[in-house]
């Protein structure tokens, strides 16, 4: 039977390992019971069923963390210490390791469980190594770009701005798209944009398609149906013209809800 609603209760220790102090820990335990007497009203109003399909009680277990790997940048590991994360957890570091290796991977883990992290450590530190390195970002919608855009730049700031990082979308000025196509290490955009605005015109962007190295692909869940099979398309021309500069980039997607993603992967 599918969840229509899942309580997660929070992590028992912080993102560097510590203890999460008295009055955190109290703040915590005020919002979980908070978000229970929520879904106590939602399950009181509906006791036919007819909306909540099930409810679960997930207990806390306390974070699992592993060491950044030796080949990230230091620079890297310094801005996300700064940013409070002085571990990774496990997947990340898994996730990071793989993409590393040149693996094409699937990662599925919950909803707020660090997924960018899993991308984003293994790419930033090639552009750092490398300024010559490309990665491009595909979201579904721009406002799921806009929120990693902030993440990135506010890595960025913390890096003194040593990467280019850019949207390219229907709402990005004409003057502003030829420096993007020179200076973006990340171009973030959209499927639509990817189809009309970035493959048919692809000898515009060759300082991205000849130093295209990764291909992020987040929210893939979203990918289904009819939406799904033209996306399929658009990316086996991604790949074809990849191929016709000479590069065989490596996929990285995301997803907090799907059930196969080794199919996913392949």
């Amino acid at each position: 039977m599918t969840e229509s609603l899942v309580v997660r209760p929070a992590l028992a220790t912080s993102r560097d390992g510590s203890a999460v102090p008295g009055d955190a820990a109290s703040r915590r335990s005020t919002g979980i019971t908070r978000v229970n007497e929520v879904l106590d009203t939602f399950a009181s109003r509906d006791p036919l069923g007819e909306v909540l399909t099930a409810i679960r009680h997930f207990p806390a277990r306390d974070a699992q963390f592993a060491e950044f790997p030796a080949w990230v940048h230091t620079d890297l590991i310094a801005a996300y210490a700064a940013k409070g994360a002085r571990r990774p957890y496990t997947h990340q570091a898994a996730a990071a390791e793989l993409s590393h290796a040149g693996k094409n991977i699937v990662i599925v883990t919950p909803t707020a469980s660090g997924k960018t992290l899993c991308y984003n450590l293994p790419i930033l530190s090639a552009i750092l190594k490398n300024s010559d390195t490309r990665a491009l970002y595909l979201f579904p919608t721009k406002a799921l770009a806009q929120d990693q855009l902030a993440e990135l730049h506010d890595l960025n700031q913390r890096l003194e701005n040593r990467v280019g990082v850019f949207t390219y979308d229907g709402d990005t000025p004409n003057d502003a798209r030829k420096v993007i196509r020179e200076k973006a290490h990340i171009a973030l955009t959209n499927p639509d944009m990817l189809h009309t605005g970035i493959l048919p015109h692809h000898t515009r962007w060759t300082r991205l398609f000849e130093n295209l190295r990764y291909i992020v692909i987040d929210e893939l869940h979203s990918y289904r149906g009819v939406f799904g099979s033209h996306l399929c398309n658009v990316l086996r021309r991604l790949r074809r013209i990849a191929k016709f500069y000479g590069r065989e980039p490596q996929f990285i997607c995301c997803s907090a809800t799907i059930a196969n993603p080794g199919e996913r992967r392949n």
